[in-house]
């Protein structure tokens, strides 16, 4: 039998509305566990006073220098003595998950049977960085708790200031619009640096996230340090009796705003099948006898919209890959910002290329190590070196693609061109 449960009139309004709310979930779980009454009480003082109640300390379990966050409660009497003392801790276990989010039904459920166990019953599947929050531990349960877990098959995830728990799309394994092997890449590179991840040595964090193509369904491009998205090369392929079936349920009207207009380079255009003349860059898709779609692939950014609305009917080219983007994170030092293009294109289907990529993820570690001020992540630290300075570091190639704006000085130093241009014939005639 459980306490009797505190009032908590704040928290009842936030489930008046016509959506579910957190806290009905809260209030299942407080019926067979006083932690989560008191927790309750806690969070109805933290509305009512505007004041947040908690405070980090030193909670871990053996060989591990992260992965659990501790949380302790500030709110307390006069003598000192926590007001809801089941919930006085309140720890956080972030476990890695499998590449892809895949999970069995008899696998859910043993997570669950053991946080109901060790812990409060709350889980949250899963956190920017791809964690499973198992949150709401007591410091005794965290070892027990991470013992099973990893008996299951389960490690600790990051936390701190080192390389934090990676995610990746589902892929391959449900989307035709897959560029590489998503969970492979995230296995090579994230288990041959796991000790940045549970023994935290860097400047701030470190995320690598992994999206099969430009729909960039795990936020690589906008959360991560190192984003691999995967992209093609060559022309759009194109399937007739999809791109039909499509013009035939959704008519010209849509296929104009839905598709054409919407194009970010105008690289589209609805042309009448005896006009046209396809060139090798071309990918043509029919419409019906007389029209037919023209994709202009040199123009095409590969951002996948046309291939999201014309599902089956367009898709990626066959010579498929990724493309690097380093810096993207929320705010801090300077605001939020996007990735920028490091890779413009990287195969991704051979032993050989999956090593690139690790060597390539382990540079970018240490370059980030010893260059990076404290408490600043890498897209912060480019922004203070300069995207050249890192890419001189890293030994990457400069490319067009890569310039974010005009340069304001419109004076140019010409004084070592000639030596440069005699540079780029030596290395091309020994063919490097």
């Amino acid at each position: 039998m459980t306490k009797k449960m505190h009032d908590t009139p704040l928290l009842d309004e936030l489930e008046s509305g016509p959506w579910p709310s957190f806290v009905t979930g809260l209030k299942r779980l407080a019926r067979d566990k006083d932690q989560m009454v008191d927790l309750m009480g806690q969070l109805e003082a933290s509305y009512r006073n505007r004041k947040g109640y908690w405070k980090g300390g030193t909670v871990g379990v053996f060989g591990y220098g992260a992965g659990v966050i501790p949380r302790f409660t500030e709110y307390k009497d006069d003598k000192g003595e926590p007001i809801y003392p089941d919930a006085a801790e309140f720890h956080t276990l972030r476990v890695q998950p499998p590449a892809g989010m895949h999970y069995s039904t008899d696998l859910l459920r043993k997570m669950c049977d053991l946080w109901e166990k060790h812990g409060s019953g709350l889980i949250a599947f899963h956190g920017q960085s791809g964690d499973i929050m198992f949150q709401g531990c007591k410091t005794a349960e965290v070892q027990p708790a991470f013992d099973e877990l990893n008996e299951m098959g389960f490690d600790l995830g990051g936390a701190g200031a080192g390389m934090r728990t990676s995610m990746s799309c589902v892929g391959g394994a449900r989307c035709e619009l897959s560029c590489y092997d998503e969970a492979r890449a995230l296995r090579e590179v994230i288990n041959a640096n796991l000790d940045d991840m549970h023994r935290p040595s860097l400047p701030y964090k470190f995320k690598f996230k992994f999206s099969g193509c430009g729909n960039d369904c795990v936020n690589a491009i906008q959360r991560s340090d190192m984003a691999i998205i995967g992209t093609w090369r060559d022309n759009i392929r194109v399937n007739n009796e999809y791109s039909r079936k499509y013009y035939a349920e959704h008519g010209m009207t849509d296929l104009v705003n839905d598709v054409v207009a919407r194009c970010p380079t105008k690289a589209i255009q609805i042309v009448k099948k005896a006009a046209v003349k396809a060139g090798p860059n071309d990918s043509v898709a029919e419409l019906d006898d007389q029209t037919s779609l023209v994709i202009d692939n040199k123009s095409c950014v590969r951002c996948v919209h046309c291939l999201n609305v014309i599902r089956g009917g367009l898709l990626p080219g066959k010579q498929r890959g990724a493309a690097i983007l380093m810096g993207g994170k929320g705010v801090l030092k300077i605001g939020a910002s996007m990735g920028t293009v490091v890779v413009p294109f990287m195969k991704l289907e051979t032993d050989e290329d999956f090593g690139k990529l690790r060597e390539l993820a382990r540079g970018v570690l240490d370059f980030f190590a010893e260059n990076a001020l404290e408490h600043e992540r890498t897209g912060e630290m480019i922004d203070r070196i300069g995207l050249a300075s890192f890419l001189e570091g890293m030994g990457l190639e400069v490319d067009p693609n890569m310039v974010l704006q005009p340069r304001a000085n419109p004076y140019v130093r010409t004084d070592d061109w000639d030596e440069q241009v005699e540079k780029a014939k030596a290395r091309k005639a020994a063919g490097t």
